[in-house]
C-alpha cells in the first residue's frame, strides 16, 4: 500500500473524537500520571558507574523521529572474517531498586502505552527519556551485548557485560534510509549488509515475518488526529534483525543457565495452513510451494493482492505468549515466527519483563547466582505481560475504530469503493482506499476476496468507533 495518511479535520466531528480518545484513556483503567512516592524515587535513583568504559566506541541510535525512550545503540564493524556488532540496551536494572517504588508501579502499567493523545510509559520520564535513555552525546550505563557474526552472518560468539557507553548520533529512520540509498557514509552504513546476511539466516532457518503495513494514529501540529499506514523502509527490518539476534542470545544464556522467561509462539496447525492456503487462491496469488516464510517473503509489496495475503496470513502468526522455567527446561521453547528460542531483551525502558531477561543474562554471563528478587517474582510476569499486551491491544483498535469513524463522518449519505480483504460469513473485512479505512460491512452474495464493492455509508458513531454499511 502506498504511504497515505488520512485526517480528520477540524471540525464537531474533530472536538468529539478528542474527547472519544481521552474517555478511551479513562475507560481501560490504564494509569498516566505516577504517585508522588514513584516520581520522587525516580529523581532520586543514581546508577553506579560500571568499571568498563567503552566511551571510546562511537555507538548511535535508530529510532522514529523524535524519540527520547532510546533503549538501544549500536556500533557496527567488519573483522577479517566477518563482522563486530555491539547492541547496548538502556541499563533499566541499575536505576529500578527490586521491592521499591518504580518497580511496583512499572508491575502495575507492563508496558509503555503509546495513545493517540500522548503516551503513558512504563516509567518516570525523568528516567525513560532522560537519566536511563541512552540519549546522544551523554554517559550512559549500558548493558552492552557484543557479537562476532562470520562473513555469511552467523553468530560464532557473544559476550554480555555492563559499561559506560556514549552514543554519537540519534539516527532516525526516514533520514538513514535516505542516507543510504545515496551511498553515504556514517555509523548505519554497514546495516545493509548486515541486515541483509541476518535476513538470509532467518529464511534458512524457517523464520517468517508478516511485515504488515504500519497503522499508526498520529497528531498534527494543528491538534488534528490522522491514521498514516506505510509500509516498513528496509532500514526498519535491517534495524530489528539486530534485536531479533540480541533476543535470541538473550534465550540461550537463559535455557543454558536453567531459569528464565522466554517468548514463545506454536506453529501454525495444518488446518490455519489450508485455510491460508485457500485464501492465497482465491485472492489470485496461491501458494503452493515452499514454506510460507518465504511464500511472504517473496510477495510483491506494490501488488494491490499483497494487502490482504498479509492480512490473511495474520492468523498463522497467533498464540504468543511468555513461558517461564527455574529448573528444567519446557520442551516447548520456540517462538515460531522466529523459528529459534527468542527472549524479550532489548527494550527495558518501554516493557516490564526485560528487565527480568537481562537481570539473568547478566548473572549467567558473570557466573552470579540469579537475584532472589527475580526467582520470586518470575511467576507473575506472564500474567502481567498479557494483562498490559491486552490493554494495548485494546487501546490501539479503539483508538483506530474511533478515528475511521470520524473520517466517514463527512461520508455519511453517501457511497464508497471498498476492497474485499477477508470474508466472514455474510459480512466481509473491507480496505477502503480514501479515507484509508478498514472496517467490517455487508456485501452481496457470492462476493470473494479481492473484489470491489460498492457500499453506502449509513451511520457513524465517532463515540464507539463505529461505521455503518449497507450493500
Amino acid at each position: 500500500m502506498p504511504q497515505r495518511r488520512s485526517h480528520v479535520a477540524p471540525s464537531a466531528a474533530q472536538t468529539e473524537l478528542a474527547v472519544a480518545l481521552a474517555t478511551l484513556r479513562e475507560s481501560l483503567g490504564a494509569p498516566t500520571d505516577f504517585p508522588a512516592a514513584v516520581l520522587a524515587e525516580a529523581a532520586a535513583s543514581d546508577a553506579a558507574t560500571p568499571e568498563l568504559d567503552l566511551r571510546d566506541i562511537p555507538f548511535a541510535t535508530l529510532d522514529p523521529l523524535g524519540s527520547r525512550d532510546l533503549d538501544q545503540a549500536f556500533h557496527l564493524e567488519r573483522r577479517e572474517s566477518g563482522y563486530t556488532v555491539r547492541y547496548a540496551i538502556a541499563d533499566v536494572p541499575a536505576f529500578v531498586r527490586p521491592g521499591g517504588a518504580v518497580d511496583a508501579e512499572a508491575r502495575r502499567r507492563g508496558q509503555t502505552l503509546y495513545a493517540a493523545d500522548g503516551t503513558i510509559p512504563l516509567h518516570p520520564k525523568v528516567l525513560s527519556e532522560d537519566r536511563a535513555s541512552l540519549l546522544a552525546d551523554v554517559d550512559r550505563p549500558a548493558i552492552v551485548w557484543t557479537f562476532a557474526l562470520d562473513s555469511a552472518g552467523v553468530v560464532e560468539e557473544f559476550r554480555l557485560e555492563r559499561a559506560l557507553i556514549r552514543s554519537r548520533a540519534q539516527l532516525d529512520y526516514a533520514s538513514t534510509q535516505a542516507a543510504l540509498d545515496q551511498g553515504e557514509a556514517g555509523p548505519a552504513e554497514l546495516l545493509p549488509e548486515i541486515g541483509a546476511l541476518r535476513i538470509a539466516q532467518e529464511k534458512l532457518r524457517g523464520g517468517a515475518s508478516l511485515n504488515l503495513p504500519d497503522e499508526e494514529v498520529v497528531r498534527g501540529v494543528d491538534g488534528t488526529f490522522a491514521i498514516e499506514r506505510r509500509h516498513p523502509l528496509p532500514v526498519e527490518e535491517w534495524n530489528a534483525q539486530l534485536s531479533l539476534m540480541t533476543g535470541m542470545a538473550a534465550a540461550s544464556l537463559m535455557i543454558d543457565a536453567g531459569i528464565g522467561i522466554l517468548r514463545t509462539m506454536p506453529q501454525p496447525d495444518e488446518k490455519s495452513f489450508e485455510a491460508f492456503r485457500h485464501q492465497t487462491e482465491a485472492l489470485g496469488r496461491p501458494w503452493t510451494t515452499g514454506r510460507y516464510g518465504d511464500y511472504l517473503r517473496e510477495l510483491d509489496r506494490e501488488d494491490p493482492m499483497t494487502l490482504p495475503i498479509l492480512e490473511a496470513a495474520a492468523s498463522l502468526f497467533r498464540g504468543a505468549g511468555y513461558v517461564i522455567f527455574d529448573g528444567p527446561v519446557p520442551p516447548d521453547t520456540e517462538q515460531a515466527a522466529i523459528a529459534a528460542p527468542y527472549a524479550h531483551a532489548t527494550a527495558p525502558l518501554r516493557r516490564l519483563v526485560d528487565r527480568w531477561s537481562l537481570t539473568v543474562c547478566l548473572a549467567a554471563s558473570e557466573g552470579r547466582e540469579v537475584p532472589g528478587w527475580v526467582r520470586e517474582s518470575l511467576a507473575e510476569l506472564p500474567a502481567l505481560m498479557q494483562e498490559s499486551g491486552q490493554r494495548a491491544s485494546r487501546l490501539d483498535s479503539a483508538t483506530i475504530n474511533c478515528v475511521e469513524a470520524a473520517l466517514m463522518t463527512p461520508l455519511v449519505g453517501a457511497s464508497v469503493d471498498a476492497t474485499v480483504i477477508e470474508m466472514r460469513g455474510e459480512r466481509a473485512t473491507v480496505q477502503i482506499a480514501d479515507p484509508a479505512v478498514t472496517a467490517s460491512a455487508p456485501v452481496p452474495p457470492d462476493t470473494v476476496p479481492g473484489a470491489i464493492v460498492r457500499l453506502r455509508v449509513e451511520r457513524v458513531d465517532i463515540t464507539r468507533g463505529e461505521i455503518e454499511f449497507a450493500v
